[in-house]
C-alpha cells in the first residue's frame, strides 16, 4: 500500500527521514546542560534540535515536488497556498517545552494534506519510541519500535484498541487554560467523575486514536502543524475532530470534519480543537454514529 502514489517519494523514505530527525533531536536532548532555547515572535521556544530536525525533514519532503509548510520554515501566505493540491505540514519538534523539561513527551509531526484534508500522518516520539501512522484511506497503526513501511503494515498494532470503561480525557501537560478546565468541570457536572491523563505534544490526539482515552479538548490556540499529523492518524482510527470556538464565554464546536481549520498561521491566529471517538461524542453533545 502506497498512501501517495502521485509522487516518487516513498513512505519508507519518510520513515527513514523521521528516524534521522529523531537521532538529531536526541543528540541535543542528551546534552541536557547545553540546551539553549530562544524565543520566537509568538513567544514559543525554539532550540537547535528543532532546527536540525527541520532541515533533515525539509530536504527529504521537497523531493516529492510538493511544498512544505514547517513551523521552523517560511510560511507562504494563505492566498498563495489555498489552491495547493498537495502539501506537507510539519512540526519538526512538537512539544519543545517538554523537550526542555526533559520528560520525553515530544514528537516529530509530518502530515500530507490534500486541499484542506490531512490524508497521511506520521507522529513519532524519539524518547518513548512510539510511532503512529495513519490516514482516512489506510487506517491507523502504532509501533513501539522503529520499523520499515512493510513491517509497520505487517506487524504494527491496528488502531483503535479497547476503550477504558471509565470516561477518560487527555489534557495538555504544558498548555492548559482556564477555558479548558471550565469545560472539563462542566462535563463532570453533567456526566460524573472523569479520569484525566496528562500528556505533551500531539501524543494527546494519538492517545484518543489509540483508544486509551475518549476525548481530548483544547480550548486554547493551536496551529496546523500542531494537529495535522495527529488529525490524519485520528481519521484513520475512526475518530472525529472538531474546531472549538468560544461564544459568549461558552465553548461551542463544529460538526465533525476531516478538514483542517481555515484559520491561517499567517494571520497570527491559532484555532482550538477537540478529538473524540465513540462514547466520547456525548461530551461534545454529538449523536453517536455507531463507530
Amino acid at each position: 500500500m502506497n498512501p501517495f502514489p502521485q509522487t516518487t517519494l516513498t513512505p519508507d523514505a519518510i520513515l527513514q527521514a523521521t528516524y534521522a530527525a529523531a537521532d538529531a533531536i536526541l543528540e541535543v536532548y542528551h546534552q541536557r546542560e547545553e540546551i539553549v532555547a530562544q524565543t520566537k515572535s509568538d513567544n514559543s521556544p525554539v532550540t537547535e534540535a528543532d532546527l536540525r530536525a527541520h532541515h533533515i525533514l525539509n530536504d527529504v519532503l521537497l523531493r516529492s515536488g510538493w511544498p512544505v509548510m514547517s513551523e521552523e520554515g517560511q510560511h507562504a501566505a494563505f492566498a498563495d497556498r489555498r489552491d495547493w493540491e498537495y502539501y506537507w505540514v510539519v512540526d519538526p519538534l512538537d512539544g519543545t517545552k517538554e523537550f526542555i523539561k526533559g520528560n520525553g513527551e515530544f514528537t516529530i509531526n509530518i502530515a500530507l494534506v490534500q486541499g484542506q484534508t490531512p490524508i497521511f500522518g506520521v507522529v513519532y516520539s524519539p524518547v518513548l519510541n512510539w510511532l503512529y501512522v495513519g490516514g482516512p484511506e489506510m487506517g491507523a497503526y502504532k509501533s513501539m519500535q522503529r520499523v520499515s513501511w512493510s513491517e509497520l503494515l505487517a506487524q504494527g498494532m491496528r488502531l483503535p484498541g479497547r476503550l477504558p470503561e471509565k470516561t477518560t480525557i487527555v489534557a495538555s501537560r504544558s498548555h492548559g487554560s482556564p477555558a479548558t478546565e471550565a469545560l472539563i468541570a462542566h462535563w463532570e457536572g453533567e456526566h460524573g467523575e472523569i479520569e484525566r491523563v496528562s500528556m505533551g505534544s500531539s501524543l494527546k490526539i494519538c492517545l484518543v486514536a489509540e483508544g486509551r482515552a475518549h476525548a481530548y479538548p483544547r480550548v486554547a490556540p493551536t496551529m496546523e502543524w500542531d494537529t495535522a499529523a495527529g488529525h490524519a492518524v485520528a481519521l484513520g482510527a475512526g475518530c472525529s475532530m472538531y474546531q472549538i470556538e468560544v461564544m459568549d464565554g461558552m465553548p461551542t464546536w463544529s460538526k465533525p470534519s476531516p478538514r483542517l481549520s481555515t484559520r491561517r498561521p499567517d494571520h497570527g491566529v491559532g484555532y482550538r480543537c477537540g478529538a473524540c471517538r465513540g462514547p466520547g461524542r456525548r461530551l461534545f453533545h454529538v449523536p453517536d454514529r455507531g463507530d
